[in-house]
C-alpha cells in the first residue's frame, strides 16, 4: 500500500500549524491536522472544533421550503390524513421515523409507507399509492425518494394525492411535477448544506415548520416539541448513509449522537442492548452496530419493522422488535458472506485487476437485499468502482460504489441506454437492467471508466495527516484528537506518521478466527536508545493483521499510526493503532 503524504506533512503546515495550535490552546500536532483539512483561521477551527446547533444553516435558504411548509401546515390545520412514504435503508427508515414521530407530536393524522424492496423495488409506485389514496390519505411526503419519480408523482395526482418530496439523490432537469421539491442538489438550490442525507433534510422541514406553527400560535393549546430530542434519528441515518461528516451534518451528528448515548427512545435502547452497546456510542458503533441492525430487515424482508421499533413507546415490544432486527442482521451476516466469496471469484475471473478499471459481476443466485454491501467489499479488495448484479430471470438488479474521482451517477447517466432504470449519487447508485444487456453495459462502463480513472487512481493508498516526533506523542494528544470526532466519511480519524523509531520488542500474535496472518504487537521508541524501560518515548503498538510484517528486536523502522486510548480498571494508558510499518 503506498503511504500518501497529505499537506499536514509539509513545512508550512509545520509553521502555520503551530500558529494556529497556539491561538486555540491545542498541541501543535491538533493544529497541524486542522490546518491541513482546511480549517486554517482560529474562528474556523474553533466552529469545527465546538460544534453548535445555531450553526445549522437558516432551513429556509432551501428550495421548495415555503411551498412545503405551507401545504403541510394546511393538512395539520385541516386534519388531514399524512402518509410518509419511506424507503428500506437506514436513512429512509429513520426519515419516516423522524417525520411520523414530530408530526404526530404536533397534533398531525400520520401514518408510514415503506416499500418492500424484493417485492415493489425502490420509491414510489403506482399501485402502493392507490392503496394509500383509498385509505382517504391527500398528502404524501416522501422520505429518501422521490426525486426521479415523474411519472409516478402524474400518477399521484390523478389519484388526488399531493406529494412533497424529501430526498438528496442526485436530481436531472426532469424533476416531478410534486407540490414540492426538497433536494440540496436540485438544480437552483443554493442551500449551504448540500452533502445532508434524506433525514437531515427532513429535520431542517421540521425546523422551518414548527417556526412558522409558533407564529400561527399552534402551541397555545399544545406542548412545542423539542427538535433536539430527535436528532438521535438524525444521526443514525447521516452515518449509515455515510455522507461527509462535515459541515451540518457533523453538527447534526454531533448532538444525535448525544442523544444515542442518552438513550430516551424505547426503541433505541432496545437496539443498543441487542447490540451489547452501553453509555457512549461513536458514529462506528451507528456504522457497524446499530445502522446493519435497522438495515437489515429492509434487505431480507419487511423495512417497517425498523420504523416501528423507532416510533415504539412500549418496552416490551421494542424488545421483540430489536431481537428480529438482531436475527435478520445475523442472517444477513451469513448471506453476505457467502455472496462476496463468490463475487471475489467471478471478479477475479474478469481477469488481472489492473487491466480493469471498473467491475461488474453478476449471478441468479445472489440476493438483491446485500448486493450494495457487497459492492463495497469489492471496492474494498480491488480499489476500483463494482457493480454487484442479482439476476432473475429476464430482469437484473444491481447496486455499485465507487471509489474518489470516478462519479458513478454521471458514469451510469453516461451508459443510460443500457439500463431500465438508475438512481443514486456519486459514490453509491443502483440500476436496472435487462439481463441480456449486461454484458454490453460492462463494456460501456469500463469505456467510462478508462476515460476517468488512471492506474494511479486506483492503486491502494494510505493517507498520512502529519508527521509526528516521538516526543511528541503522549495521553493528552491523544485525548485532545478526540474533539475532531464523529470520525467518518469526510473526516477519517487522523493518521500520522514517525519516522526512524527502533523496535524494542517484537511478538506475534494468532489471529483467534485461524485466518489472516495474525497480529503484530510492538514496543516502540526513538532509534539509538537502548532498551525500553531507558526510553521516555517507549510507545506500545499494536497493528491488526500486520502478523506477516517480518521484524527483530532492534529493527528500525518508519511507522504509520493512529492513537489510541485504552482503559482497563479505570486506568488510561496510550496505544499506536499501527496501519502500516516500512522497514
Amino acid at each position: 500500500m503506498r503511504w500518501q503524504f497529505g499537506h499536514g506533512t509539509g513545512r508550512d503546515a509545520v509553521q502555520e500549524g503551530s500558529r494556529l495550535a497556539s491561538a486555540l490552546g491545542v498541541p501543535a500536532a491538533l493544529g497541524r491536522v486542522l490546518w491541513a483539512r482546511g480549517y486554517r483561521e482560529q474562528a474556523e477551527a474553533e466552529r469545527f472544533l465546538e460544534p453548535r446547533l445555531e450553526h445549522l444553516p437558516n432551513p429556509f435558504e432551501l428550495k421548495g421550503i415555503e411551498a412545503a411548509v405551507s401545504r403541510v401546515q394546511r393538512a395539520l390545520l385541516q386534519g388531514e390524513p399524512i402518509c410518509v412514504y419511506g424507503d428500506y435503508d437506514v436513512d429512509g427508515v429513520t426519515s419516516t421515523a423522524l417525520l411520523v414521530s414530530v408530526l404526530r407530536k404536533l397534533g398531525g393524522k400520520v401514518d408510514f409507507y415503506v416499500p418492500q424492496r424484493l417485492i415493489e423495488g425502490y420509491g414510489l409506485n403506482a399501485q402502493a399509492l392507490a392503496k394509500i389514496a383509498s385509505r382517504g390519505t391527500r398528502l404524501v411526503v416522501s422520505a429518501d425518494c422521490g426525486v426521479t419519480a415523474v411519472a409516478e408523482v402524474d400518477a399521484a395526482a390523478r389519484l388526488g394525492l399531493d406529494v412533497v418530496v424529501i430526498d438528496h439523490h442526485t436530481a436531472s432537469q426532469d424533476l416531478p411535477r410534486a407540490v414540492a421539491i426538497l433536494n440540496p442538489h436540485q438544480p437552483g438550490c443554493t442551500f449551504p448544506g448540500r452533502e445532508l442525507a434524506a433525514v437531515g433534510v427532513a429535520f431542517h422541514l421540521l425546523l422551518a415548520l414548527r417556526k412558522r406553527l409558533r407564529e400561527a400560535g399552534w402551541f397555545a393549546a399544545r406542548p412545542e416539541p423539542n427538535l433536539r430530542e430527535v436528532l438521535d434519528l438524525v444521526a443514525l441515518g447521516t452515518i449509515a448513509d455515510v455522507v461527509p461528516l462535515t459541515g451540518p451534518n457533523r453538527v447534526l451528528v454531533h448532538f444525535g449522537l448525544k442523544e444515542l448515548a442518552r438513550g430516551g427512545r424505547v426503541g433505541v435502547l432496545a437496539l443498543k442492548s441487542v447490540a451489547q452497546l452501553a453509555g457512549e456510542v461513536t458514529a462506528g458503533d451507528v456504522g457497524f452496530k446499530l445502522g446493519p441492525r435497522i438495515n437489515a430487515a429492509g434487505r431480507l424482508d419487511d423495512a417497517s419493522v425498523g420504523v416501528r421499533l423507532l416510533l415504539s413507546e412500549d418496552a416490551r415490544e421494542a424488545r421483540v422488535l430489536a431481537e428480529q432486527l438482531d436475527r435478520a442482521n445475523a442472517e444477513r451476516q451469513e448471506l453476505q458472506a457467502r455472496i462476496a466469496g463468490e463475487a471475489v471469484a467471478h471478479a477475479e475471473k474478469l481477469g488481472p485487476p489492473e487491466q480493469r478499471r471498473t467491475l461488474v459481476v453478476s449471478s441468479s443466485g445472489w440476493h438483491v437485499g446485500v448486493v450494495g454491501i457487497v459492492a463495497a467489499r469489492l471496492v474494498e479488495r480491488f480499489h476500483r468502482p463494482a457493480l454487484v448484479i442479482a439476476e432473475e430471470g429476464g430482469v437484473a438488479k444491481g447496486s455499485g460504489r465507487s471509489v474518489e474521482g470516478f462519479h458513478l451517477y454521471d458514469a451510469l447517466a453516461r451508459c443510460a441506454h443500457h439500463l431500465t432504470k438508475f438512481g443514486g449519487h456519486k459514490h453509491a447508485a443502483g440500476i436496472t437492467l435487462d439481463t441480456a444487456r449486461i454484458g454490453a453495459f460492462a463494456d460501456a462502463l469500463e469505456a467510462q471508466g478508462r476515460e476517468a480513472l488512471d492506474a494511479e487512481q486506483l492503486s491502494a493508498r494510505l493517507r498520512i495527516d502529519a508527521e509526528l516526533h516521538p516526543r511528541e506523542i503522549h495521553l493528552e494528544l491523544a485525548s485532545q484528537l478526540r474533539r475532531l470526532a464523529p470520525f467518518g466519511a469526510g473526516n477519517p480519524e487522523p493518521v500520522f506518521f514517525c519516522r526512524e523509531l527502533a523496535a524494542h520488542e517484537v511478538r506475534l500474535l494468532p489471529d483467534k478466527r485461524g485466518a489472516g496472518p495474525g497480529h503484530l504487537k510492538l514496543r516502540l521508541g526513538e532509534a539509538g536508545a537502548c532498551a525500553a524501560e531507558e526510553d521516555p518515548t517507549s510507545l506500545d503498538a499494536i497493528g491488526f493483521n500486520l502478523g506477516g510484517t517480518a521484524l527483530a528486536v532492534g529493527t528500525r523502522l518508519d511507522a504509520a499510526f493512529q492513537l489510541a486510548i485504552d482503559t482497563w480498571n479505570g486506568a488510561e494508558r496510550l496505544q499506536l493503532k499501527l496501519k502500516g510499518v516500512k522497514v
